[in-house]
């Protein structure tokens, strides 16, 4: 299993658009990937769930935790710490 640790790049944390344009991305890749807030791990989300990612509550500066199994796991999570950390019009 595959993980990552990613601060929200996004001044909008994640919601609205900068919550589209990551689950799109999310839902993009070749594996299925889960997101947490880092202070609560055990809380996992449908990364490609908008709905989910809202519900997430993680704002700008928060950290998040992104896991995934199977081949491709590691691309998919160091492609998608990237969209995170990046700032997203929102």
């Amino acid at each position: 299993m595959a993980q990552r640790t990613a601060t929200i790049g996004s001044k909008a944390g994640l919601h609205a658009r900068p919550a589209a344009v990551f689950a799109e991305a999310a839902g993009s890749q070749s594996v299925p990937v889960t997101i947490a807030k880092a202070d609560n791990p055990e809380e996992t989300f449908d990364a490609s769930s908008i709905l989910g990612l809202m519900g997430i509550g993680a704002e700008y500066g928060h950290e998040v935790v992104l896991t995934a199994e199977g081949d491709g796991a590691e691309e998919a999570l160091d492609a998608l710490v990237e969209v995170l950390e990046t700032e997203q019009d929102g």
